[in-house]
């Protein structure tokens, strides 16, 4: 599989990357169980197997069950850990924690990053994390107290490498001010049909409502900082491929899904390969998180990383998501 290199970094890392907020058994408080284990290995060696180095996880994602359950694939295959790179997400809490009566909230205080990373590489069985990301901007957060957390972790060897998701550019560089280590990645939603953050670039100075956007200049400030750009949920939340479903969807969902389809079918590769490659195909070097658990979807998907697509299959698929004319 090609590979990208993120910048300030001695990282080379895969083009495409598995998320694994999937493979530890759903949201609902419990142990793991033998058989959420072994779905998830299963999902694991079908990312090693098509090439995938990468690997992107959450403290939070299966109330750490996925990280758990991740840290198997260290038993089957030995010398494995220093060939793959590993992301993990703090700064989101569940309700009822650590006391009952809490709300769910974000939290980026000193205290809590230390304690996510302390749990993260418990669960993971690894003496460190590649690059740990923010996970959602924290309103409360004093970006002093963050570059305080993140110096103790690097000193200590627990984090090599830092970054953000769900940022904008104006948050980026207030954490810039304090934080010493370059923030390496920035990863936002962006598919087809949530490509705001790339339209927002092309209708400039334009005042129809349905045009305006949130976020403007995200993806220009990340290229011009040597940030790279990761997309979580690059099908869409599989919404595209119920839509190709002509009883499911809106008209707009499924005019965008017959337009995947086509070029599918023409490509030879799967739905999912086009939507992956239309992300691949932007020249922002965007690596898209795939998060399907079905080791035959996590195939076809890779297939992306050989699909070309044109300038003109490209406007195609955007005007298709958009549901409109681009121009």
């Amino acid at each position: 599989m090609k590979t990208y290199r993120i910048a300030n970094t001695p990282l080379e890392v895969t083009r495409i990357a598995y998320g694994c907020m999937g493979i530890g058994g759903g949201w609902a408080p419990g142990p793991i169980t033998d058989r959420i284990r072994k779905d998830a290995l299963a999902a694991v060696r079908a990312a090693l197997d098509a090439g995938i180095t990468f690997f992107d996880h959450a403290d939070m994602y299966g109330r750490g069950r996925c990280e758990e359950a991740f840290s198997g694939i260290w038993q089957e295959r030995p010398g494995l850990r220093e060939k793959v790179v590993i992301q993990t997400k703090c700064g989101i809490r569940f309700e009822d924690d650590p006391s009952k009566g809490g709300v769910r909230r974000y939290d980026f205080s000193k205290e809590h990053i230390l304690a996510s990373v302390e749990g993260s590489l418990k669960r993971l069985k690894t003496d460190y994390i590649d690059i740990l990301l923010l996970h959602r901007p924290d309103a409360l957060a004093e970006p002093e107290e963050i570059a305080a957390a993140f110096d103790q972790l690097h000193d200590a060897g627990k984090v090599r490498h830092f970054g953000v998701s769900n940022h904008n550019a104006r948050q980026i560089d207030l954490l810039k001010r304090s934080v010493r280590q370059p923030l390496v990645v920035n990863q936002l939603e962006i598919n087809l049909v949530h490509n705001q953050l790339i339209t927002a670039g092309t209708v400039v100075n334009q005042d129809e409502p349905s045009r305006a956007f949130h976020g403007e200049g995200t993806l220009e400030y990340c290229r011009l900082h040597d940030i790279r750009i990761q997309a979580w949920s690059p099908a869409a939340h599989g919404a595209l491929a119920k839509a190709s479903d002509v009883s499911q969807g809106d008209e707009k969902m499924r005019g965008a899904a017959t337009a995947v389809a086509k070029l599918a079918r023409e490509k030879g590769v799967s739905f999912d390969a086009i939507l992956i490659a239309w992300l691949l195909r932007h020249p922002a070097g965007i690596q898209p998180i795939i998060g399907t658990t079905r080791p035959e979807r996590i195939r076809d998907a890779c297939a992306a990383d050989d699909v070309q697509l044109t300038r003109e299959e490209w406007y195609t698929l955007l005007a298709a998501g958009n549901g409109r004319s681009v121009a």
